[in-house]
């Protein structure tokens, strides 16, 4: 049977992001082009900037992943699109770049789901066993998802406040870190020790749900009384302790959710999963409890198109097409 070759677009945040997959899991190219620098003085994302750069860059970079790919448009057989959720100016230059393609060329379009393109981004390295759970750790997400088959999502567990890469970003504002802080925060914890031994906040005993806001605060506020009674604090300690926290609820939650729904892999997707604290807190807490851990590669945890390719499969072999009246929808459930 010869595999659907589909053209994927992803621009719900700030990168601009174009890929050619084969059938669900072949990547023929995957071209990002990132905003951080153009970002960096803001100390973070501003709306309006990312949607005026993905404008720019859109055409260019659709065009290099066709190119990368060694195909032409006329040979793709769908285009899949990042719909939601994200920034609604910035989703909205892919959505219509997509629909544009779609209706010039005569083509399916395909809206994806962004969670769904993180967590179809462990399939491009590793055959998905169901059912499973998966763990989304990224700056606006943190979720624990089950998933009984292929392209059915039930969500066990969310977060109720600021999500883990969130709660990243603002805790290096605090230390006066550059932007993007998460990775900054990481570096500094490998050579730290968990000496301030900050909360874990488990909330309700059965529940799955996640809060970083009560341990965000508690970091910022020992900063602030060191700094009123003329202490100093070693910024490799504090990373260090304020990460051992979030990890050891990520990892103690995920472990939990597989072993109570018999899931046969721990997945784990989103920007958080590139912190090398969290994935070996993750790798030595799944090989004791013997459950397969699957990470996707740092290249892929981050935004990408690939991922989009990946998770637009399921909806393109179960004939599922979206209509050119799809619109991009920020705040899209995943469904």
């Amino acid at each position: 049977m010869t595999q659907p070759l589909i053209l994927a677009i992803e621009s719900s945040c700030d990168e601009t992001a174009a890929a050619v997959v084969r059938g669900g899991t072949d990547v023929l190219s995957n071209v990002v082009s990132s905003q951080i620098e153009s970002h960096k003085r803001f100390g973070g994302v501003v709306p309006e900037v990312a949607s005026r750069h993905h404008v720019e860059r859109i055409t260019y970079v659709i065009d290099d992943a066709l190119t990368e790919a060694g195909v032409t448009i006329d040979e793709i057989d769908a285009i899949a699109v990042t719909e939601g959720p994200g920034l609604v100016g910035a989703l909205l230059v892919g959505v219509s770049a997509a629909k544009a393609l779609a209706f010039a060329h005569g083509k399916p379009l395909l809206g994806v789901h962004h969670i769904a393109g993180h967590i179809y981004a462990n399939r491009l390295e590793q055959e998905l066993r169901f059912p499973l759970v998966c763990l989304i750790a990224s700056g606006g997400h943190t979720e624990l998802i089950y998933m009984p088959e292929d392209g059915v999502y039930e969500v066990i567990g969310e977060t109720r406040d600021d999500a883990a890469g969130e709660a990243y970003d603002k805790v290096a504002r605090t230390l006066k870190l550059p932007y993007p802080g998460g990775p900054r925060i990481d570096q500094l914890a490998q050579t730290g020790q968990d000496t301030f031994h900050f909360p874990r906040i488990w909330l309700e005993k059965e529940s799955y749900d996640f809060s970083f806001s009560g341990l965000k605060s508690s970091v910022i506020n020992a900063v602030h009384n060191a700094e009123q009674r003329g202490e100093v604090i070693i910024p490799e300690d504090l990373a260090a302790s304020f990460q051992a926290s979030v990890v050891e609820v990520l990892v103690t939650k995920a472990i939990r959710a597989v072993k109570e729904k018999g899931g046969k892999q721990l997945l784990v997707a989103g920007g958080v999963a590139a912190n090398r604290g969290l994935r070996a807190g993750l790798t030595e807490a799944c090989s004791r409890e013997g459950i397969e851990l699957v990470i996707p590669p740092m290249h892929l945890c981050g935004d990408n198109a690939a991922m989009i390719g990946a998770a637009a499969i399921h909806p393109y072999r179960a004939g599922r097409q979206s209509t050119l009246a799809m619109n991009a929808e920020p705040g899209l459930d995943l469904k």
